[in-house]
């Protein structure tokens, strides 16, 4: 019952969350708490995003732009990001496909740092908008998650990537 509910959550929170609007958040996970980060820049910009023809949308975040809602979080995501070095995280769209009433799949290329992946994303057309989401991992871009107070308070692996691009009707 808990993993269902659990489950609902993640489907349903980005959609609610990013209605009609741009937004790109990073959601971890302590021992001890949960932390999110969210880049204000890109949720403040009026750009609408279209997904036909060739031309799919290549997203540049600057690291930078990415706040936590708490001083010391944030300063430590952008250094274990490497802001000064690698300034920016890059979201591009290598092909989308319809899979259903308001479904589709797209082949999404991360770049964080000098490491690329890519993934299989779901999206979901909600009010103007497409929301999706996917769980990495630090791993994946060989970063080590970060520790605090000897090991005593440490990051875990898993991060879940949400955003949402405002589209034309």
């Amino acid at each position: 019952m808990k993993n269902t509910i659990a489950i609902l959550l993640l489907i349903i929170s980005p959609v609610m969350f990013f209605a009609q609007q741009n937004g790109v958040e990073i959601n971890g996970w302590t021992n001890v708490n949960t932390f999110k980060c969210t880049n204000i820049n890109f949720k403040n910009s009026p750009t609408i995003y279209s997904f036909t023809g060739n031309q799919l949308p290549n997203l540049q975040l600057q690291v930078n732009d990415f706040d936590c809602k708490n001083r010391m979080m944030t300063a430590d995501f952008r250094k274990t990001l490497h802001s000064d070095k690698y300034p920016v995280l890059t979201i591009k769209f290598l092909n989308f496909t319809k899979t259903g009433a308001n479904r589709f799949s797209a082949n999404v290329e991360v770049k964080m740092m000098t490491v690329t992946r890519k993934y299989n994303i779901e999206f979901s057309e909600y009010k103007n908008s497409l929301v999706g989401n996917k769980r990495l991992k630090f791993s994946d871009f060989n970063i080590v998650p970060p520790k605090k107070m000897g090991g005593m308070v440490y990051v875990k692996d898993e991060l879940d990537l949400l955003f949402s691009l405002a589209i034309k009707d």
